[in-house]
């Protein structure tokens, strides 16, 4: 039992660290950087208070433990804004590696079990997983348009790149969602 402990409390303390890593986004009050920890606690309100908007058949729980664990890989791979520049396969092997490895910190059944959340996430074809990656792209959006636009100007973001790389994934996972959204972001990019 206390290898089994020492197991679940390396992981535990390992995860603090998801606190230290500074995301592309703000706040909504665009005080200062989210960091990945508030973003994945951030998450889970999210659907929770968005559940009835899910597909049929998606299971809020497993949607909620997907997204604590999501971003978990950002401790060693870093975050990778959607509309920066990087090499998408550098950055999956760069998850792949640190999904290894901050997972075998866990006991083996926790271990495949957190590990295969996670890659449903990642492969985005499970109906839970849909939903969990349209909230993903959900939440960054939202808090951009609570702070005047963010950092979109940051990132110089067009409406055909917002529209490729997130409004196709929200609105797959939450049609609905993203009307209420495209409505919002006309504001900001009047070709919405």
């Amino acid at each position: 039992m206390t290898d089994r402990l020492d197991a679940q409390f390396a992981f535990l303390t390992e995860a603090d660290r998801l606190k230290s890593i500074l995301r592309g986004t703000t706040l909504a009050d665009a005080s200062r950087r989210e960091n990945s920890g508030e973003h994945s606690w951030h998450l889970a309100l999210y659907a929770m208070v968005l559940a009835d908007q899910a597909g049929d058949g998606v299971r809020i729980d497993r949607v909620i433990r997907m997204l604590i664990l999501h971003d978990i890989v950002e401790i060693d791979a870093g975050d990778t804004p959607i509309h920066g520049a990087h090499d998408p396969s550098e950055q999956a092997a760069r998850e792949q590696a640190a999904a290894d490895r901050i997972f075998g910190l866990l006991p083996k059944d926790l271990e495949a079990d957190f590990r295969a959340l996670w890659d449903e996430f990642e492969a985005a074809e499970s109906a839970d997983a849909v939903f969990a990656k349209s909230l993903d792209r959900t939440q960054p959006v939202v808090q951009n348009l609570a702070s005047s636009g963010g950092t979109w100007n940051e990132y110089a973001v067009t409406w055909p790149q917002l529209q490729t790389r997130v409004g196709s994934k929200i609105e797959r996972g939450a049609p609905v969602v993203w009307t209420w959204l495209r409505a919002r972001l006309k504001a900001f990019f009047p070709e919405a």
